[in-house]
């Protein structure tokens, strides 16, 4: 069962050629999440990628932030119709995380601290699509919206971009992540309305 909070204070925009169909335009940031919200100690945060063959890299919070940091001006869709136009991010690119990886996988499953995952191919998240986010609007990003760090892959619904993201599994074949078990598409492309299977 999904947990929503705040008000969505939406309005409708269907001539705005930055909404996908279907979509509804905020100037809020609704929260919705498949469960609680876990806190997260930054001494012990770790983001790894695991590749097919079992080979894990990690870095800890610190080392994480050592790192290329991008700022991101981006729109987000969620899958539950609301938009949010021009939102601000920073974080590490996934570019830069994969790069200490050998892989010939295609796909990759997120995974988040509280047990959430959500399947991702591996081409979403490279050229410059995908990062791993730690602040939004100049903030550190709040737990309820993903601290203190997310996946944030803006050009799919937002359910892709995992909250509290701990790591990637990368895999030769893909499978259904939490929503994805549960009816929701494998893709999730706003502007081809995929929702659901």
């Amino acid at each position: 069962m999904a947990v929503i909070s705040r008000g969505f204070g939406a309005r409708r925009r269907e001539s705005d050629p930055h909404l996908p169909p279907g979509q509804y335009l905020t100037e809020d940031f609704p929260v919705l999440s498949a469960g609680p919200t876990p806190r997260v100690d930054l001494a012990q945060w770790r983001f790894g990628i695991r590749n097919e063959r079992g080979q894990e890299v990690s870095w800890s919070w610190d080392e994480f932030l050592a790192l290329p940091i991008d700022d991101v001006h981006t729109d987000i869709h969620c899958v539950t119709r609301w938009s949010k136009l021009g939102t601000s991010w920073r974080g590490v690119s996934l570019d830069t995380l994969l790069a200490a990886v050998e892989t010939d996988a295609e796909y990759a499953m997120a995974h988040s601290y509280g047990g959430y995952t959500t399947n991702v191919p591996l081409d979403e998240l490279r050229g410059g699509q995908a990062w791993i986010a730690f602040e939004f609007e100049g903030e550190p990003l709040d737990p309820e919206h993903g601290g203190p760090a997310r996946l944030l892959v803006p050009h799919l619904y937002f359910w892709k971009s995992a909250k509290w993201v701990r790591g990637l599994t990368l895999m030769d074949h893909d499978e259904p992540g939490f929503w994805e078990q549960n009816g929701y598409n494998m893709h999730g492309d706003p502007w081809t309305e995929e929702r659901y299977w």
